[in-house]
């Protein structure tokens, strides 16, 4: 995927000229300094470690884990990467995420549901708090093709506003969708004290509430890639836009010009 990686970088050039870019091919021998892996609460970490320049992902079990970059203040944007399934245990998804604040993250996934052909998977979007231990609210979805195993296809998440849109192989598989208000997370969370009191009775002041108080609109924050119960290779991540900084690879100075960046390319 290393050509692929070059034609990345003479796409950056077909951007405005202040739109900045962020590339991370993977190329630095092993290093993943600058990443940070979010995980559910009560989720065991997963695995990731650079193989032959590439991200190679391991997770076990049903929970999405989320590999991360970037800070609070990156604003509209689009993030896509390069990914390739190895193997699958049971369901499980392929995730891009985006808007990450603090615990709240927004992402999106193609994923494997057992009551639908082998030829057929689902595509959603899901935002929550990673910290709470019923933290997601899921919107919008659809029947996709599945992602087939062995071979490189691309996610792609644009995000503008409070829209975002999810693309899969360049084609538009979502959206345009909404991001959830605070007035959403708020009836899901009297939705969900309704359906545990008259579902396991009780006082209602027994039910884990959602805490809102630390709500993030979702309008800024990083962006990552992600998986849930199965083995799979990543390359070429790309964020661009204009609060994105100029940077190849997470090592480099974040001031680094897009110059540079072609230097090092066309020494690869």
């Amino acid at each position: 995927m290393k050509l692929a990686a070059i034609g990345t970088a003479i796409l950056l050039f077909t951007f405005p000229a202040w739109a900045g870019t962020l590339l991370e091919d993977f190329n630095n021998k092993g290093n993943l300094g600058g990443w940070q892996e979010r995980l559910i609460v009560g989720v065991a970490p997963g695995s990731w470690e650079i193989i032959n320049r590439e991200l190679h992902a391991v997770s076990g079990g049903r929970s999405t884990r989320l590999l991360t970059v970037g800070d609070e203040t990156w604003s509209d944007y689009t993030v896509e990467f390069d990914v390739k399934p190895l193997k699958k245990r049971d369901r499980g998804n392929i995730a891009i995420a985006a808007r990450i604040t603090g615990d709240w993250v927004v992402w999106c996934v193609i994923g494997d549901l057992p009551q639908f052909p082998d030829n057929l998977s689902r595509v959603l979007c899901l935002a929550g708090n990673f910290r709470h231990p019923n933290p997601i609210f899921s919107f919008g979805s659809k029947l996709h093709p599945p992602l087939i195993l062995k071979k490189w296809s691309k996610l792609k998440l644009e995000v503008e506003g409070n829209t975002l849109n999810f693309f899969i192989n360049d084609k538009h598989a979502l959206g345009p969708v909404k991001l959830p208000s605070l007035q959403t997370f708020q009836q899901l969370d009297a939705h969900r004290k309704q359906h545990f009191v008259e579902g396991h009775g009780g006082d209602p002041k027994h039910f884990d509430a959602m805490e809102l108080d630390g709500f993030k609109n979702f309008l800024t924050g990083g962006a990552g890639l992600g998986l849930s119960n199965q083995t799979a290779r990543f390359d070429n991540f790309v964020v661009t836009g204009n609060s994105i900084p100029n940077i190849r690879g997470l090592s480099v100075d974040p001031k680094a010009k897009l110059t540079t960046l072609w230097g090092n390319l066309k020494r690869d």
